[in-house]
């Protein structure tokens, strides 16, 4: 009985001692900084540097949390992100999310709502859990050079949309994108296919594509910034462009310039961002999220040239033409998803013929 007792004194003293021991090393590990959390976020994203000098700083002093941006083109950012997969350098993919970017890559994103939600409108919440909208871009935007429009006998003011790329003159002195290779290029084709038929997407807005595309005279531009920059340099007369960069033009000073909002529709994409599958910064990276769709982040982005999620906050840029002035039209997202590369194969089929 002695020997007994004394074996099991002996194992409550062994239990006592893991269980000290135990509760020792949780208060260790709560209490190192490693537990606490990084104070970093890195970040993928092929951003205009107007978005990114406003936004970043204003989340660093918003946070304390030290930001690394790695700029590249959208499709570097999702190759890169998807060949790190096995071991996460990222945590945010922001901006470069379009049509299609779920369906063919819906293992890289980790799934997240912000509780800022309630400030984003309905037509662009995040519906999918995995992409929280926080810009809206404007995907049809027709750039005109008003010195090449007198030097062609045209009135520039009597230019107003889609119909009138179709002038006898324009033909050879349109810029326009690839839509099988850019994705302001595919946005533009599908705005047309939305509002130039006698409805949405069908063979009515198949014709007008058809001649819009005998206008082009044979000439495509490689990249979206051509479009913009070889128009204000008057190598064209009319680039079909987004609004975002033509807005910035205008802000820097190119009085040669008019911006046209086609009065038959024009879209506006959601630019959005998301946390990377098992981001290394996982909290920080929420915190991002939840920033961009606040009160504070959704005015900052106001300031610059593209336009706030939450409609209720106005631009303070006097380019940008208020939404009450603009016949907005809204896009069938996942229809354009799904039809993308059947739409791409007919542009190009056309384009060849």
């Amino acid at each position: 009985m002695k020997k007994f007792i004394k074996f099991l004194l002996m194992s409550i003293s062994v239990i006592f001692m893991f269980v000290a021991c135990g509760g020792s090393e949780k208060e260790k590990t709560e209490g190192t900084p490693e537990a606490q959390g990084s104070n970093e976020l890195v970040i993928y994203s092929p951003n205009a540097d107007d978005e990114v000098n406003k936004i970043i700083p204003a989340f660093e002093e918003a946070t304390g949390i030290k930001v690394t941006l790695q700029s590249m083109g959208s499709g570097d950012v999702l190759a890169r992100i998807s060949a790190e997969k096995e071991n996460p350098q990222a945590d945010i993919n922001w901006g470069a999310i379009s049509m299609g970017v779920l369906a063919t890559t819906p293992d890289l994103w980790e799934s997240y709502t912000s509780e800022n939600e309630k400030n984003v409108p309905d037509a662009y919440k995040n519906t999918t859990g995995f992409f929280t909208n926080y810009k809206l871009d404007g995907s049809a935007a027709l750039l005109v050079n008003k010195d090449v429009f007198k030097k062609l006998g045209l009135d520039p003011e009597k230019f107003n949309g889609y119909k009138d790329l179709l002038w006898p003159e324009l033909k050879g002195k349109i810029a326009m994108g690839d839509p099988t290779a850019s994705s302001s290029a595919i946005a533009e084709l599908t705005n047309m296919l939305l509002v130039m038929g006698e409805k949405p997407y069908d063979e009515k807005a198949w014709e007008f594509v058809e001649k819009f595309i005998g206008q082009l005279d044979g000439t495509i531009l490689s990249s979206s910034s051509q479009i913009y920059k070889a128009t204000a340099d008057g190598e064209y007369a009319v680039g079909v462009t987004y609004e975002n960069p033509a807005v910035t033009l205008l802000q820097d000073g190119a009085t040669n310039l008019k911006l046209v909002y086609p009065e038959e529709g024009a879209v506006w994409l959601p630019g959005a961002a998301a946390i990377v599958k098992n981001a290394p910064n996982m909290e920080n990276a929420k915190k991002f999220i939840d920033f961009l769709i606040s009160d504070e982040g959704q005015k900052i982005v106001a300031e610059t040239s593209t336009r706030p999620v939450n409609t209720s906050i106005k631009n303070t840029s006097e380019f940008i033409k208020p939404f009450d002035e603009i016949k907005v039209a809204y896009e069938d997202i996942p229809y354009c998803a799904e039809h993308r590369k059947e739409w791409q194969e007919r542009w190009t089929n056309i384009l060849t013929k």
